[in-house]
């Protein structure tokens, strides 16, 4: 009978430590950190989570953003699908998603991301031709024919039309920004500080999503 008590007693407080958690308000609320999409937009795995990174090479703050959404993306659980996307909104941020898509079709994104940023951010050369964009690539060990041919290939330009297309159902006005699971977009605002800010609210709608399964 004590035993039984005990186990009823346990049962119990789980219970309202449960019930606790539930009640009370939501860390994060829809509207002020992050915002609900119009309509979720499909995401390229159905049986994972998609975490979406929206980018520009000539971001400053994407930039700054890179080392903390690397290290979050290389701890991410195995449910969690990561994904670059390069905004595009204008003909040099066109012509950067096709540098992308080049360098992930050529399977060398860990090879060049960085040095793209880096040349833009740091060194000021905007990378604004397929010129200048194959002497970086070259210069980190892609064959110039290779980085040609993948340049101007169908399934490059198409990727670059598709993405270009995009932008207005993940309704972007900036970058960086996170898309999740094709539902919400987390951005800076006045209730989102920093950029460490935003992935926590990235952890909390991923459990929120993986809750919901």
């Amino acid at each position: 009978m004590i035993k039984q008590a005990i186990k009823l007693g346990a049962v119990a407080l789980l219970s309202a430590l449960a019930f606790s958690v539930w009640a009370q308000p939501s860390l994060y609320v829809a509207g002020t950190h992050y915002q609900e999409l119009p309509a979720p937009v499909r995401t390229n795995d159905a049986d994972k989570i998609e975490v979406l990174e929206v980018f520009w090479y000539g971001c400053g703050h994407c930039f700054r953003f890179q080392p903390l959404v690397d290290d979050w993306a290389h701890n991410a659980p195995d449910d969690v699908d990561y994904v670059r996307y390069p905004a595009i909104w204008n003909e040099l941020m066109k012509v950067h998603a096709q540098a992308y898509y080049t360098a992930e079709s050529l399977d060398v994104v860990a090879a060049v991301h960085d040095p793209i940023f880096e040349a833009i951010n740091l060194q000021g050369n905007r990378l604004q031709n397929e010129r200048q964009l194959a002497a970086l690539f070259t210069e980190h060990g892609v064959d110039a024919d290779a980085f040609s041919r993948a340049f101007n290939s169908f399934p490059v330009r198409t990727k670059v039309n598709q993405a270009e297309s995009r932008m207005q159902d993940y309704q972007i006005r900036s970058t960086p920004n996170v898309i999740v699971n094709g539902k919400y977009l987390v951005t800076t605002n006045e209730a989102v500080r920093t950029q460490q800010d935003m992935l926590d609210i990235v952890d909390f709608l991923v459990a929120q999503e993986r809750a919901a399964l």
